[in-house]
């Protein structure tokens, strides 16, 4: 079975963990109980080794859509034939508590919609990343599938056979049938997880949909693009730990920014850098309860800084320190796009610009959310101290470069932003703080910025001081009111960045790369993507600048709707865009839905009533 393009999945999950469920019926990752733990599905990082689960016509002439019921994170798929129409429904039942031992189960529905098909199951188990064995047990209530470290319970009405490690059932659907497969985890060996019948499942499906349509319903966004908004919302919930309030990067791991090259990263972890993203994103939009228990989860890094008061760029989504990088030789990786990696081994590297995104985190969240308390002020005290001494150095910068240490403009820029909103917190609640420190601190970074961030030959703000290349993460400089959006070099590094790569900028038919890397030496090799993110920053950036200048405003909505084309047929998206307009890097990607939702606020609201 050939490798689906990353864009022909779908997501589900229970704010534990997710699965990706592909257009042709298969789930083909999986990992369980939590989005960290090892994998028992992986046929995404190689189709052979990894297991799947998958169900389809065993006829070959068939065609499939796929959809969310609307306002849910239910997934529908229908196999349509000359035999007939079935219809599969994939859901996973949200616990109604945060406890991390909640059950984590599997359901899948298949349904008769017209005439009749034969179909065939197999689920096809490979645990720990298709390194450990398992055993397999018939029991009164199923069959259990377990290693010495997990159990699963398969449940299913259908007769099923055991075949190499797996089970297969093959059967016919008729118009007006149904029937079902349930893959749970088991605790403490138990070996029956309530009554599991045709009844259960049906109460399950009725609850999962009111769920999402509830919590989707405290949504206040009522703007243009809203379908798109709420699917990003919905995303980012499923995204959520809620055992700790973390959102990980993204569900899974090593899925490539370069088919068949090198660029495989783990990013089922939680980034600092993300920080002010999802608290502005989340309350912009009105989920006030997802952004305060994402706040408790920075809270609690922020207590556990290092012994000279730095924090880390990421952390588990259970807040651990240490996520060794370790590669899985026996995979072969996406289209063979290996190493295949689990862990990240970035997670002790020096990056400056971790610091600002957390500090405007904070400040939006006291602002717009709730006060923070006297002793995380203390934490922060003791975190922009370290800034203070600190923000010279040269570090690794937002790419999480390896090709070694730099001045990084964006480093020093969230440095500035770090500060800033150090002081500015520290005025609205009268907390005590060295203000005349920070506000020289403050000062000096800007200027040093000033003077050595910026090319006058190029007209524009540069990646790396004394540099002559363009970082569209300075797009940020006046989203972070470091400029004014209108400010001569906002708008010429605007300018620039909005030239295609061949003059120098770094845009591609309203496709925006986050620098070139044949000018960048980030120590890998190989190409890449343009970045999601980077697209939905440039629009903001026009966005803002078209508060002037109606033709850039103009600009700014062409390039959003362009780039709502690119999502995939369920309005999701990963983390980058390849040369064939196709999906790369991993999918979903938090970063990427958290922009569009920030983008589509301000351009909407920049519009005005304006059709």
């Amino acid at each position: 079975m050939p490798y689906q393009p990353i864009s022909d999945y779908g997501i589900i999950g229970d704010l534990h963990t997710v699965a990706l469920v592909g257009k042709n019926g298969s789930i083909d990752w999986f990992c369980v109980p939590h989005f960290d733990s090892p994998s028992v599905f992986a046929s995404i990082l190689d189709d052979k080794k990894g297991g799947r689960f998958q169900i389809a016509p065993r006829e070959t002439d068939f065609t499939t859509t796929q959809h969310y019921l609307p306002e849910t994170n239910v997934l529908v798929t229908h196999f349509l034939s000359e035999e007939g129409v079935v219809e599969v429904t994939d859901f996973m039942p949200v616990s109604q508590g945060n406890e991390s031992d909640a059950e984590h189960m599997l359901i899948r529905r298949v349904q008769g919609v017209r005439g009749s098909m034969h179909l065939e199951m197999r689920c096809e188990p490979r645990f720990n990343y298709a390194r450990d064995e398992h055993e397999t047990e018939f029991v009164e209530n199923g069959v259990v599938l377990k290693t010495p470290d997990i159990e699963l319970m398969f449940t299913t009405p259908t007769e099923v056979t055991e075949r190499g490690g797996g089970l297969s059932s093959q059967f016919v659907i008729e118009e007006g049938d149904s029937t079902y497969f349930v893959l749970c985890e088991l605790h403490d060996g138990q070996k029956r997880v309530g009554a599991i019948d045709a009844a259960e499942v049906e109460r399950q499906f009725e609850r999962t949909v009111e769920y999402w349509r509830r919590w989707v319903a405290g949504s206040t966004y009522s703007g243009r693009w809203r379908e798109m908004v709420h699917r990003s919302a919905l995303v980012l919930k499923l995204l959520t730990y809620a055992p700790t309030g973390a959102i990980v990067a993204a569900p899974t791991t090593s899925l490539p920014e370069d088919l068949g090259g090198v660029r495989n990263w783990d990013y089922r972890y939680t980034w600092i850098r993300d920080a002010a993203f999802t608290v502005y994103g989340l309350m912009r939009i009105g989920f006030t309860d997802e952004a305060a228990h994402f706040m408790d989860w920075l809270e609690a890094r922020c207590a556990e800084l290092n012994p000279d008061g730095s924090l880390q760029i990421m952390y588990s989504i259970n807040g651990e320190h240490e996520l060794t990088e370790e590669t899985l030789d026996h995979l072969e990786g996406y289209e063979g796009s290996k190493p295949v990696r689990i862990g990240n081994g970035a997670y002790d590297q020096l990056q400056l610009d971790i610091y600002g995104e957390l500090m405007d985190a904070v400040y939006l969240f006291n602002k717009y959310g709730s006060p923070i308390s006297y002793d995380f002020w203390n934490h922060l005290t003791r975190l922009i101290e370290w800034v203070t001494e600190n923000w010279q150095r040269t570090d690794e910068g937002i790419w999480e470069v390896r090709g070694g240490q730099r001045h990084f403009v964006y480093s020093k820029l969230m440095c500035w932003v770090a500060v800033d909103r150090a002081l500015r917190l520290a005025d609205k609640r009268s907390f005590p703080a060295p203000r005349a420190k920070w506000e020289r601190v403050r000062d000096e970074i800007y200027e040093d910025i000033m003077e050595n961030g910026w090319n006058e030959e190029i007209g524009s703000f540069t990646q790396s001081y004394g540099g002559q290349y363009l970082d569209a993460s300075n797009l940020m400089m006046p989203l972070v009111f470091f400029l004014s959006p209108t400010d001569p070099r906002a708008l010429r590094s605007l300018d620039a960045i909005n030239r295609t790569p061949a003059k120098g900028g770094l845009v591609s038919n309203s496709l925006v790369y986050r620098y070139n890397p044949e000018h960048t030496s980030d120590g890998l090799t190989g190409a890449e993507g343009t970045f999601n993110m980077c697209t939905f920053w440039l629009v903001e950036a026009m966005t803002r600048a078209g508060s002037r200048d109606q033709k850039r405003l103009e600009r700014a909505r062409l390039t959003f709707e362009q780039m709502l084309g690119y999502a995939n047929h369920l309005g999701l998206y990963s983390e980058e865009i390849g040369p064939r307009g196709e999906a790369l890097g991993n999918f979903p990607q938090a970063f990427t839905h958290l922009s569009l939702i920030s983008a589509a606020y301000n351009l909407d609201r920049a519009l005005g009533g304006q059709a």
